[in-house]
């Protein structure tokens, strides 16, 4: 597709996006963010034992933000909405004064094959796009089923001047859901805090690592 194309339909995509987060981000409770929220069934857990908290799913896939939908719906939950968006598109169309408090990226696609890796979410510019969305000690947790991908990640937050580390930091909420269930051989988790190099709740360098 022609350059000219590409940037088009990303700004109908960002006008959309603005205009869907309009009303949404009205809410002034804190805002927890899971990027890639598969079927719904983590997120809306979370939205329920977590009344206090507004949480947003951002998904690519449609079917997928439809059952999302549907078991939020059912569970009569009005502190969760579910977004199809690219997740650094989603995160232009935030306003400027609005600040995540929480980040989830749970079993993102590993992509295996060593041509693939630049596909990976977890890389040093999108981190820095994370960064500047996130509020003072927003937390970002990312776990996987593939220790590879789980190493890359470790290597590359640790390297970020944004994000650091945190073996204090516990797993705020545990589901077994589709995805961790078909991790026969086990997953690791981490957690991380922004602009938390002061902070006494976190040191240099430290991770957290959760194996089932």
């Amino acid at each position: 597709m022609p350059l000219e194309k590409v940037q088009a339909l990303n700004a109908a995509r960002l006008t959309v996006l603005r205009a869907q987060l309009t009303p949404l981000l009205e809410t002034k409770l804190p805002i927890t963010l899971e990027i890639g929220s598969g079927h719904g069934h983590f997120l809306t857990a979370y939205a329920g034992h977590h009344p206090d908290k507004f949480c947003i799913g951002i998904d690519l896939l449609a079917d997928r933000l439809e059952r999302s939908a549907r078991k939020s719906k059912r569970a009569q939950l009005a502190n969760i909405a579910w977004l199809h968006a690219e997740a650094g598109l989603f995160l232009e169309a935030l306003p400027e004064d609005v600040a995540l408090r929480e980040i989830f990226v749970l079993f993102p696609d590993p992509w295996p094959k060593r041509r693939h890796w630049k596909n990976r979410l977890i890389q040093p510019a999108f981190l820095s796009l994370l960064a500047q969305r996130a509020g003072e000690h927003c937390r970002l947790y990312f776990r996987t089923d593939h220790a590879p991908y789980f190493d890359h990640a470790k290597a590359v937050i640790h390297e970020h001047a944004g994000w650091t580390l945190s073996d204090s930091t516990p797993w705020p909420f545990e589901l077994a859901t589709v995805f961790q269930e078909r991790a026969a051989e086990g997953y690791q988790s981490l957690a991380a805090i922004k602009a938390c190099v002061k902070s006494p709740e976190c040191s240099v360098p430290v991770t957290t690592s959760n194996k089932r």
